[in-house]
């Protein structure tokens, strides 16, 4: 008997065809459908498989006032159920202008023409994510990708620049407790679609995580540093092999690690019988807080994809994240031991 994910809540966008042609991206919308799939399947991640639940808007539907009763929606959902995790999924095009340093989601109905006031600017998605009091909110942003750029970067006004979502763009977008926002790719790096133009690599293995690839036995949930650690390994290496190319996933937190899925419909991977291979038994100056666990998994996964490069190559954004980490490791662990003295 599966259980179901019932505190679950999840808006889908997947932009697909864009009212500019030369903008439409049909694998978005694979993308979309895909996750809505898993996560409303039984025997995976089991949200509950009705519109008080999940979500999706693709094509004509993932405009600019759809999306943004979306997120009125899961105001709602949060204000009705203080236990809710709430999960946002956008996959489509996203653009910089230099000029404001302001970040724009192109939705459906964005005019190339006048970007500022027709597509939906990560402030304004900020603000409506901030009215959302969700203990638990998941931010996911597949943007920037390469297939379908080429015909369209050209396209750009001056001063707007294809990319994916800047730094500070996510820090602002992750301002409250809870919060977190993960990103398919970092500055001007694309985000690759897979071969067979089935799904995006990134989206392929967040489906894969969340069908527990990450997981260890005994586990009935999948957790957001499960999913961490899956993409961390996994992103960069597939856009290395199939495409050739960078692509390195970007991960920033302000939560202790939570759930946010069934494993297995609850079911989870069986308990591994004991013997005499027993693993170490953990002391107590090793126990730390689960803000501490986070910080170290999210540097252990920047030091695996620095790994990656040689030290002349390592990109100049991957060398301060690398040592922004490790000053946030540093410090949790200065006010653990300023607290057990």
């Amino acid at each position: 008997m599966s259980d179901l994910f019932t505190h679950g809540y999840a808006l889908l966008i997947g932009v697909g065809n864009t009212a500019n042609p030369r903008w439409s991206l049909p694998v978005t919308v694979k993308d979309a459908q895909a996750l809505k799939a898993v996560l409303t399947d039984v025997n995976f991640c089991a949200y509950p498989n009705t519109p008080d639940h999940v979500r999706l808007l693709h094509d004509q539907e993932a405009n600019r006032n759809a999306i943004l009763e979306g997120l009125d929606w899961l105001k709602a959902c949060a204000d009705r159920d203080k236990d809710a995790t709430i999960v946002i999924y956008y996959s489509g095009h996203g653009t910089y202008d230099l000029s404001s340093s302001a970040y724009y989601l192109l939705q459906h109905d964005f005019d190339l023409a006048d970007i500022p006031k027709t597509a939906l600017s990560a402030q304004t998605l900020s603000e409506r994510l901030k009215q959302i009091e969700a203990k638990r909110l998941w931010v996911i942003v597949d943007s920037c990708h390469a297939e379908g750029m080429a015909s369209a970067k050209g396209d750009l006004p001056a001063d707007f620049l294809a990319t994916a979502l800047p730094k500070g763009v996510v820090d602002v977008l992750k301002q409250g407790e809870g919060r977190a926002v993960f990103t398919s790719s970092r500055g001007n790096q694309s985000s690759w679609v897979r071969p067979d133009n089935a799904l995006s690599v990134y989206t392929f293995h967040l489906i894969e995580a969340l069908k527990g690839a990450a997981n260890q036995s005994g586990d009935r949930l999948v957790t957001l540093g499960n999913v961490m650690t899956h993409l961390g390994k996994t992103v960069a290496q597939s856009a290395r092999t199939l495409r050739q190319a960078e692509q390195t996933p970007f991960f920033d937190t302000a939560t202790e690690d939570f759930p946010v899925a069934m494993l297995r419909g609850g079911k989870g991977l069986p308990s591994q019988p004991q013997s005499g291979n027993l693993p170490r038994v953990i002391t107590n100056e090793e126990v730390v807080t689960p803000a501490l666990a986070m910080a170290r998994r999210s540097l252990a996964i920047l030091e695996e994809q620095a790994a990656g490069f040689g030290r002349l190559q390592m990109p100049a954004h991957l060398r301060i994240e690398l040592e922004e980490k490790r000053q946030e490791v540093a410090n949790i662990e200065a006010r653990l031991k300023d607290a057990h003295d």
